[in-house]
C-alpha cells in the first residue's frame, strides 16, 4: 500500500532554516499562543509536561515565558535546561514541535515588558511578586505540520479529493533548523 505522500500530486515537504525557520515559528506560535512545555526531568505529577502561555516570540525566534520560582518546572530546568514545546494553532493545522534550551532569570525590566494584569491569577503580588521568573527558550531544532493556503483552501481540497477519489491534501511539513 502506498503512503499518502506518494498519492499526493503536490510537493508537501519543505525544510526551513535560519530566517525562514524563524518566520514559520513566529507565525505558528502567534496563532497558537499557548503550548505544552516539557522539561527533561520530571519532579512533579505532570511528568514534566504542563500548559504554558507564550508571552512573546522575538525576532530571533526566542520564546519568552513567565514562571514561578518555586515551581517544579523551574527546579527541573535548573537540573537540565533542555525543553520541548508542542503547539497547535488550529483544530486541523498549525502543529509545531520545538526542541530548545531554557534559561531562567529574574530580570525585572523583562518581567515588566512581559507582564499583563491577568497574570495576577498566578502572581498575586502583581508585577513585583518576588516569585516571578523569566524563562527564555532558545530554539535549536523543530518540526512543523501545516497547510499551504489556509484552512478554507485545505478543506475545499479535501472535499474535492473525497468526491473524485484522489489525494488533494494541502499539507506542508518539514524540519526547522535555527
Amino acid at each position: 500500500m502506498d503512503s499518502i505522500n506518494r498519492n499526493q500530486p503536490e510537493h508537501n515537504r519543505r525544510d526551513l532554516s535560519g530566517a525562514d525557520a524563524i518566520a514559520r515559528l513566529k507565525a505558528m506560535v502567534d496563532d497558537a499562543d499557548t503550548c505544552f512545555f516539557r522539561t527533561a526531568g520530571s519532579l512533579g505529577p505532570s511528568r514534566g509536561v504542563r500548559p504554558m502561555s507564550v508571552r512573546e516570540t522575538d525576532d530571533q525566534g526566542v520564546l519568552w515565558f513567565l514562571s514561578a520560582s518555586d515551581s517544579h518546572k523551574n527546579a527541573e530546568l535548573a537540573a537540565d535546561p533542555s525543553v520541548t514545546l508542542y503547539f497547535q494553532a488550529g483544530p486541523h493545522s498549525g502543529f509545531l514541535e520545538i526542541d530548545g534550551h531554557a534559561e531562567i532569570s529574574q530580570d525585572k525590566a523583562r518581567i515588566g515588558q512581559l507582564w499583563n494584569f491577568m497574570l495576577r491569577t498566578w502572581f498575586t503580588g502583581g508585577e513585583d511578586d518576588p516569585r516571578i521568573t523569566v524563562i527564555k527558550v532558545t530554539p535549536r531544532t523543530g518540526y512543523y505540520w501545516d497547510n499551504k493556503h489556509g484552512d478554507a483552501v485545505a478543506g475545499a481540497k479535501m472535499a474535492v479529493g473525497a468526491v473524485i477519489g484522489k489525494t488533494l491534501d494541502d499539507s506542508i511539513e518539514g524540519r526547522l533548523a535555527f
